[in-house]
């Protein structure tokens, strides 16, 4: 008998509290999970994981796309993947200037080892920082 064949490409949908993001088909994703990157292909496993600071990378036939993303849900099915996010944000979408200056911020905070802060929130911040930095440069 043979093996039932795959699927060539999966339903992918990216949501926030605000608006979607994308809607459609594509042949792979890429989620920041907050055990680690997870790529996931057409024919996946079912799974639930939550989402850290990180990129949303997606491919479609025609090209490969990269989101900013902050936080969040990802559920995978074989033939669907449900992203939402507590924020996305296409590289054109992002503030350039406010992020850098965002990472300035929290890296002055950690040099200035002031009792006061709470380093945790210090850090997540300069993840957001920097990883909005990377999406906005690698869409240039």
């Amino acid at each position: 008998m043979p093996e039932p064949l795959l699927p060539k490409s999966i339903h992918l949908e990216i949501v926030t509290p605000d608006r979607f993001l994308f809607r459609g088909e594509v042949q792979s994703v890429t989620v920041p999970a907050i055990t680690g990157y997870l790529g996931i292909l057409p024919g996946h496993a079912p799974l639930l994981s939550e989402l850290r600071v990180g990129v949303i990378t997606y491919r479609t036939a025609l090209e490969e796309e990269r989101l900013f993303c902050s936080w969040g849900f990802v559920e995978v099915l074989p033939d669907r993947v449900s992203v939402l996010a507590e924020i996305a944000e296409r590289p054109n979408e992002i503030d350039v200037e406010r992020a850098r200056r965002k990472k300035e911020e929290a890296e002055r905070l950690l040099r200035s080892k002031s009792p006061g802060v709470d380093y945790e929130q210090v850090m997540i911040s300069l993840e957001k920082a920097n990883t909005r930095l990377e999406v906005a440069r690698a869409s240039v």
